[in-house]
């Protein structure tokens, strides 16, 4: 009788863990959020967002609403390569709280982990089936931004001018043409099948190449569109253009991603206004203070309010039998 009532009070433990990580998360997100707003100057905000004309408005949301349409799909894709099916509507609220959370705490690898873990499994998907679903959209996101990379070296091969102290004018078109042959390789070994990567029990097989080729197609569309959010945000006096825009962005993403700061804070801004002397540094900090609104803070709070209902249903139907 007394193993028994321990078992009992095991599961039912158990049983409220991931509420209780899944809360925990709403509360350092709303840390992370304060810390984020806390920097902000509300005047050159206000600026920013008088000199931005209507139509740009829409436009940038229209941006934002892409981008995270195709972060979704990042997650149908990886679906697709597990052979699972889900919900598009759950997906999607699971890939914006995962995305907003990880972009603006930083460890996004470990903070996507978690979120799909908690979310992936209720609806049937095994702990290792999550960890290669949690691989497989990171390696969609680095096949993204090598192609964007590549791309924009070799159309813009003085976008390194712009940014000298970050980038080697030198290395700038061997770095186009590797990280372009890199996709090439992945390409070729999806479509001659190679061997799965086995570590343990956790088993990374190569993409069947339909899947490879939605990956190379649909991922870099993320990353176009997220540049448009800082090119609409922009003047359109001075603009050097959405190709620049999009170069300088890119480049500037990757460096922040590297520095592994929460949200890529200070280096992404640095970066962003050493590659864009045309305009001066407060119209530029201006226009970042409007691509961090709409691409971070909008998306952690529909994020953090997704998480609380999700875990809200959760526990409920265990509530009802006791209130009976």
């Amino acid at each position: 009788m007394q193993v028994a009532d321990i078992t009992r009070r095991g599961a039912k433990w158990k049983k409220l863990i991931w509420p209780a990580i899944g809360l925990s998360a709403i509360a350092v997100s709303f840390w992370f959020l304060a810390h984020e707003l806390r920097d902000m100057s509300w005047d050159d905000l206000w600026a920013g967002f008088a000199a931005i004309p209507r139509m740009n408005w829409g436009l940038i949301v229209l941006c934002t609403l892409c981008c995270y349409i195709n972060l979704a799909l990042y997650d149908v894709i990886a679906l697709q390569h597990l052979k699972k099916k889900v919900g598009f509507a759950f997906v999607t609220g699971c890939a914006l709280t995962t995305y907003s959370l990880a972009h603006t705490i930083g460890a996004s690898a470990f903070t996507g982990a978690v979120i799909r873990y908690r979310a992936y499994t209720t609806k049937g998907l095994s702990g290792p089936e999550v960890g290669v679903l949690v691989t497989f959209c990171s390696l969609t996101f680095s096949l993204a931004v090598m192609i964007v990379l590549g791309i924009a070296f070799l159309v813009m091969p003085d976008l390194a001018d712009r940014l000298p102290q970050f980038l080697s004018p030198a290395l700038v078109h061997w770095l186009a043409v590797a990280t372009l042959l890199i996709v090439v390789a992945y390409l070729i070994s999806s479509a001659l099948g190679l061997p799965d990567l086995r570590i343990r029990n956790f088993r990374i097989s190569y993409p069947r190449l339909p899947i490879a080729l939605k990956q190379v197609t649909i991922a870099p569309v993320e990353i176009l569109f997220a540049a448009g959010i800082l090119y609409f945000a922009l003047p359109a006096e001075g603009n050097p253009g959405y190709m620049v825009v999009m170069g300088v962005f890119v480049v500037s993403f990757t460096l922040a991603l590297l520095s592994h700061a929460p949200g890529g804070l200070g280096v992404f801004e640095l970066a962003v206004i050493t590659g864009l002397p045309e305009f001066e540094p407060e119209i530029v900090l201006a226009a970042l203070l409007v691509f961090r609104m709409f691409y971070l803070i909008f998306p952690l709070i529909l994020g953090l309010v997704l998480v609380a209902l999700f875990e809200h249903g959760q526990l409920r139907p265990k509530r009802q039998p006791e209130g009976a």
